[in-house]
């Protein structure tokens, strides 16, 4: 199976188990898009996905063909990326959170020639800004929709058994299967193109070390527009032939109600959401989780005490470090087996195909020796080929991908050769598992006339695990930004709200190093210590 396409697998689990339930929307789905919540049976799917490829081929999709996608996390948004895959198209999903300013970039960048999407509560200028942005880009793109508008080309979700069945592709594994958006420190999102083969090689790894099968039934909270949505639970849900329910947005309540009513086996949560919940000793034993084997966590450290009290739960916590780009490491318990060392170290990745170095960023030797710390870089069967625009600088002189990340080698007391993350190299904030690019930002808040020069920075939070303040040096003394007034001045520049500053201060003068750079550790420890 394993020259199997994403595609030719989800045929497969149509014809091996046509009735059971494959994918499922949230109970509260009409509470964030149109429609009652759809459960689908592997075979409804497969129809659904053909009568889907069909309507994208009559406006333009076919083979090599970008086809955007932004859409809430329901069943429309999987069965369109399945679809585009069907019919040999790259799909290019977009968190629903970006707006005009990112949908510029991203449509441009891109190329893409069809974009898929919709209205929904909040948004129900949505067809308008985007034909807006389309036509600024004087682009020739087919804009498609769900919903009932005549400004669009109309989809809809069939799961009758069509006439006709296409003739499956003949598969080039290798060909662009997606474009995600990661963000990088260079004032503009990266899109990042995957193969079929490198999504397969990531979901085979997931599934062999969580020892998923066909009767796992997986929980999704993350959008299913990146690594984490679309590697760690779509690609291994058709790997497996297994159930997925989606949930968004993260709603406690609702997302308790689903762990407890679909017997959920496997889900994935941000490690402030499990720290509550174990500390919330009423809440959490209000809810039967006896399906629940499983949970995975990242984007942070994990915190140890966490971890433990999970595990004496009989629940496994399953420490994640993962990017857009390919690299992945797993910590699990069958690795791992103390939780102290799960929660802060992951094994050195044993899997066919891929390789790691960790490099000294000064020297540019790599680091065998324990607690020396150098940058983690990846190779092999997981890692992309780079960037839509790339000049090559993501990879090293010996072809590996430099995370931005570093790391050091540690020797564990339970488990071999470990790896601990230190830092993050690159200038990113993680605001509840969204990557912020600061520099971003920062290029953004510094053409306001009010600032003369800005430093982007994360403060903690407790819930979301950090949010986006910033250190504004004023342009004259009568003339000092509020944050309400920075807030408003990002907005009019239609950026995606989770982008926005939560805290400002004013300050004479950014610190810097010797060599003119601004030093945000110190902004970092000032905010810090003052929480």
């Amino acid at each position: 199976m394993t020259d199997l396409s994403i595609d030719q697998r989800v045929r497969k689990a149509a014809s091996d188990r046509p009735h059971h339930l494959a994918l499922a929307d949230a109970p509260n789905r009409n509470s964030f898009f149109a429609g009652e919540p759809q459960r689908l049976s592997w075979a409804e799917v497969d129809n659904a996905v053909e009568h889907l490829a069909a309507s994208l081929r009559s406006i333009g999709a076919g083979p090599g063909v970008p086809v955007a996608i932004q859409l809430p996390n329901v069943v429309e948004l999987v069965l369109t990326i399945l679809a585009c895959g069907r019919v040999g198209a790259v799909s290019v999903p977009f968190p629903v959170q970006h707006r005009a300013h990112e949908l510029r970039y991203g449509l441009g960048v891109s190329r893409a020639q069809v974009m898929v999407t919709d209205t929904w509560p909040g948004r129900e200028d949505q067809l308008e800004v985007v034909g807006s942005v389309i036509k600024a880009l004087d682009g020739d793109v087919s804009l498609a929709c769900f919903g009932g508008s005549a400004a669009a080309h109309q989809l809809a979700i069939n799961t009758e058994a069509p006439d006709t069945v296409g003739a499956p592709l003949v598969s080039d594994l290798e060909a662009p299967l997606t474009v995600c958006w990661t963000s990088g420190t260079t004032g503009t999102p990266k899109g990042v193109p995957r193969s079929t083969s490198r999504w397969l090689a990531s979901g085979n790894f997931q599934v062999d070390e969580l020892s998923m099968s066909a009767d796992e039934r997986i929980l999704c909270p993350f959008p299913v527009v990146n690594m984490a949505g679309i590697g760690g639970m779509v690609v291994p849900w058709a790997i497996v032939g297994a159930t997925l329910h989606l949930h968004q947005p993260l709603d406690l309540p609702v997302y308790l109600q689903q762990l407890e009513a679909e017997k959920i086996t496997y889900t994935v949560a941000p490690p402030p959401l499990l720290n509550m919940l174990l500390a919330n000793e009423a809440m959490l034993n209000g809810v039967d989780l006896s399906a629940l084997r499983m949970i995975s966590s990242g984007s942070a450290p994990l915190d140890p005490w966490m971890v433990e009290g999970w595990d004496k739960r009989g629940i496994e916590i399953v420490n994640v470090f993962g990017s857009n780009e390919g690299a992945a490491l797993l910590s699990t318990r069958s690795a791992v087996p103390d939780p102290t060392e799960r929660a802060r170290y992951f094994p050195e990745p044993e899997r066919e195909g891929v390789r790691i170095r960790l490099v000294d960023l000064e020297s540019g030797e790599d680091v065998a020796d324990a607690g020396v710390i150098g940058e983690l870089r990846f190779a092999g069967s997981t890692v992309f080929t780079g960037y839509l625009e790339s000049d090559g600088a993501e990879f090293d002189e010996k072809g590996y991908y430099r995370t931005g990340d570093l790391f050091e080698w540690v020797d564990g007391a339970t488990a071999p050769r470990l790896l601990r993350f230190v830092d993050r190299a690159k200038d990113i904030i993680i605001r509840g598992g969204m990557n912020i690019s600061a520099a971003e930002i920062e290029g953004l808040i510094s053409s306001h006339s009010g600032v003369s020069e800005c430093a982007v920075v994360a403060f903690p939070d407790a819930t979301l695990g950090e949010k986006v303040g910033v250190f504004v040096v004023a342009a004259g003394a009568d003339d000092a930004p509020t944050l309400g007034e920075v807030v408003a001045y990002l907005r009019d520049a239609g950026i995606a709200s989770y982008k926005l500053p939560e805290r400002l201060e004013l300050i004479a003068t950014l610190p810097r190093n010797p060599v003119g750079k601004v030093t945000k550790s110190e902004l970092r420890e000032r905010w810090a210590s003052s929480s």
